[in-house]
């Protein structure tokens, strides 16, 4: 399976992907489950299901809703909890060439140190991304990413003990995303991504309840892409760390429309739920467009989109 290996390689914060195209968190699961569908190996990056400090069983059914044009999800971060994670994930995943990144998540910033902690003495892990559209139980449950304070705070503390690269994942429930890639590019961020899913509402006029058993759930899919891509390339051009995109992107197209709004990496998510291998396709389509349109490597295009 060809994936035009000399345009499509891509270094970021030192890891050297295969290609751009990795799989989102909470997306792919744990990535082993995986393996018998799909290559491993032919990944850009596998991020990992969000760990927490200790196991949690996540939020009551139903917890996605097929709307128009994606998809609502409210799975409540359930894991095994990093330890387990240790344990009994992520040896076999040590198996594979392909960079782990692990998805890390807390109610507090000590929740998200004591993980990363854990974290930093387990072989085969590439970087760290931190949720932080969690809500901040310690101060007035104000998701993390929605409050600068909090996220300075945050981002520095984890940056002081992680033995990793650390990668800010924002949230897109903001009036404006510059002044939080900013925050997090000052506090120690070694990379942002963008954009973790659109906090939405789907009822059903029977019940008059709502679709999603936790009532609010979180908007993904092709229905979110051209806002995830607009605030990509405005938090791409206010800071010099690298950029992953992330939201609704289903084709090399879509792909290289984030790495020209700014983007280094992108992940794909929803699209898997109907076609696990997604990142493969979506990959090669963009080796293909990249060959096409005769630019030699992706990075070539990051940042090129010629705004008015």
């Amino acid at each position: 399976m060809s994936f035009h290996s000399s345009v499509l390689p891509t270094t970021v914060c030192g890891i050297k992907f295969l290609n751009p195209v990795l799989t989102a968190s909470g997306t792919f699961g744990y990535g082993i489950e995986f393996d018998k569908l799909l290559d491993l190996n032919a990944l850009g990056g596998i991020v990992v299901k969000g760990l927490s400090r200790e196991p949690i069983r996540g939020n009551p059914a139903p917890r996605l809703w097929e709307a128009q044009a994606g998809m609502m999800n409210s799975v409540g971060l359930q894991n095994v909890g990093v330890r387990a994670f240790v344990a009994e994930k992520l040896p076999k995943l040590r198996r594979f060439s392909t960079p782990v990144i692990a998805n890390v998540f807390g109610y507090a910033a000590e929740d998200y140190l004591e993980v990363v902690r854990v974290l930093n003495d387990a072989e085969g892990l590439a970087a760290y991304e931190l949720n932080v559209s969690c809500p901040n139980t310690k101060h007035g449950g104000l998701a993390f990413g929605v409050d600068e304070s909090a996220l300075a705070d945050l981002v520095s503390r984890v940056r002081a003990v992680a033995k990793r690269p650390v990668i800010v994942k924002l949230s897109p429930n903001v009036a404006a995303i510059e002044p939080f890639a900013r925050v997090a590019e000052q506090n120690g961020a070694d990379a942002i991504s963008l954009v973790n899913t659109f906090v939405a509402l789907a009822l059903d006029v029977r019940t008059r309840k709502p679709r999603i058993g936790a009532g609010y759930g979180g908007l993904s899919g092709p229905a979110i892409k051209p806002i995830a891509l607009r605030m990509v390339q405005q938090a791409a051009r206010v800071v010099k760390v690298p950029v992953i995109g992330i939201g609704g992107i289903a084709s090399g197209e879509d792909a290289a429309e984030f790495l020209m709004a700014g983007a280094s990496l992108v992940e794909v998510g929803t699209a898997t739920f109907w076609d696990p291998a997604a990142p493969l396709r979506i990959a090669r389509e963009l080796g293909k467009l990249l060959s096409e349109l005769g630019i030699g490597r992706a990075s070539a295009i990051r940042g090129t989109a010629e705004m008015p």
